[in-house]
């Protein structure tokens, strides 16, 4: 072989010998500015998240059988969807409990928050923080913690347990905001940074991607579109935000599935287009008005498209349209396919509702109808949802444990079951041989109550139920053919 052509197979092998080294270093390389992109997220955000010390009271009546200050509605009682307090605080095992009078104990939790806005004062700003309703639905006190170790009380501007979002203000001054994000524009796949503080454990940020969006009929709140997430977060993180890659907020976590109580890798956040415009409004008035359309909808199944002659997730399906209500007096119908709202396709119901409530009420709106295979538009004025209108119904809620099927009372259903609409639930379906119907609970039956607490929903239904899963005891209030009386149900 010529001394040339040795030479270059010499530097082939050499270059080629070289290359996993190369590619090694570039891979590092690549590491190590990912690291530094979340450095700089940290570095950003964490001076705008808070730590929230939450005090409230709670009476013995609620503690009992439960070992938490938080009764029934506990986030430790609830075996799938726990709740972001912290547990170092009285009720919980192996924490002491405060020498406090019978009938009354104290309840400290804890939760993250964010500063999301902030007004002008003539010698210090008024600071806005956003965080979860259920962190400070029944606090006395609270006591907000920033990372620089400034300390401040904290009183509520609002709260809205529909959404399970809340704001509440400080007088502070050099904290800066933090800036929205677009969560309509998330992908899933995308990375994605959770920060709080988790078991106390102050301004934690953990990692992960969007798992999915859209999470709706998860039993957790009346209006859900949640961004799953699989960024750990644990008991502490409630009320903290999830912030993409440029430090802007696209969702609240809020709540995480669970059987352990920690992290098992799928969490929830309410995405910052709904929590942005819930906010606004409890800082401006310190309630939420939601528009209303006055309709029972429910999911178009493959089953009910091909019944329908239409193709399956075009639309939502109108069950039932209530009397006298916004939807009827533009003429939607019963058996309607809703495919467009305000210009935009229509595919899944909770996303549907939380747009309809969203619309300012007394706004001119369209709505697409396909009828008997035609597309119609209506022109809808929306009405203004109150207290005595139950919100534009999902599908029924179920309660396997029990072997129930329940649905929110609709003006039309109260009147037939001799009932108020939003006092209590339905029952649809008892399913055979289930808890339910050897005791005797039949389709017809109203449940006013479950374990002393008033239903509302087919939503609180499903809550309470599954808060109760821990004891497998559940105490009914029901109503059957004018005779209200007490069930107790075990299983």
């Amino acid at each position: 072989m010529k001394r040339s052509q040795m030479t270059h197979v010499f530097l082939s092998l050499l270059l080629f010998a070289a290359l996993p080294v190369f590619a090694l270093d570039g891979g590092i390389e690549s590491l190590r500015q990912t690291g530094k992109t979340f450095a700089a997220v940290a570095r950003e955000v964490s001076p705008s998240v808070v730590y929230l010390q939450v005090e409230g009271k709670t009476s013995d009546a609620a503690i009992a059988g439960f070992n938490s200050p938080f009764g029934d509605g506990s986030p430790f009682g609830d075996d799938l969807f726990k709740r972001f307090f912290g547990d170092r605080f009285p009720g919980m095992p192996g924490v002491p409990r405060p020498e406090t009078p019978r009938g009354e104990r104290r309840a400290i939790g804890q939760g993250s928050g964010f500063v999301f806005a902030a007004k002008d004062g003539l010698l210090t700003d008024k600071i806005y923080i956003l965080t979860n309703n259920h962190v400070v639905e029944n606090a006395e006190k609270i006591r907000v913690k920033l990372q620089d170790g400034r300390q401040f009380d904290a009183k509520v501007t609002g709260r809205d347990p529909q959404s399970d979002v809340a704001v509440v203000e400080i007088e502070a001054s050099d904290i800066s905001a933090l800036k929205w994000g677009d969560s309509t524009g998330l992908e899933v796949g995308e990375w994605v940074a959770a920060i709080g503080n988790p078991f106390g454990l102050s301004h934690t940020l953990t990692v992960g991607v969007v798992s999915a969006k859209g999470r709706t009929s998860v039993g957790i709140n009346d209006y859900e579109d949640f961004i799953q997430t699989d960024a750990a977060i644990n008991p502490g993180n409630s009320g903290g935000p999830l912030v993409n890659l440029d430090g802007e907020v696209v969702g609240v976590n809020t709540a995480i599935f669970s059987r352990s109580g920690g992290y098992m890798g799928v969490g929830f956040a309410i995405p910052s287009s709904l929590a942005k415009a819930i906010a606004s409004q409890l800082i401006e008035q310190g309630n939420v008005t939601r528009g209303y359309l006055g309709i029972v909808i429910q999911q178009l199944t493959p089953e009910l498209a091909e019944s329908f002659d239409i193709d399956a997730g075009q639309g939502i399906l109108v069950a039932q349209v209530s009397e006298s209500s916004p939807a009827e007096k533009a003429g939607l119908r019963q058996g309607d396919v809703i495919v467009a709202y305000r210009g935009e396709p229509v595919r899944e119901i909770g996303n549907f509702r939380n747009r309809v409530s969203l619309t300012r009420p007394g706004s001119t709106e369209e709505v697409a109808v396909l009828r008997a295979g035609k597309r119609k538009t209506l022109k809808v004025t929306i009405g203004r949802l109150t207290d005595d209108k139950p919100i534009d119904q999902g599908p029924a809620q179920s309660a396997d444990e029990i072997g129930l099927t329940v649905q929110t009372l609709t003006p039309q259903l109260a009147d037939q079951f001799d009932a108020r609409p939003g006092e209590g639930v339905v029952v649809t379906h008892v399913r055979s041989g289930s808890i339910a119907a050897m005791a005797g609970i039949e389709p017809g039956t109203v449940i006013s109550q479950v374990n002393r607490k008033a239903m509302k929903s087919a939503a609180d239904f499903r809550r309470a139920i599954e808060a109760g899963s821990d004891r497998k005891r559940v105490l009914l209030l029901i109503r059957k053919d004018g005779m209200q009386r007490y069930l107790a149900l075990s299983w």
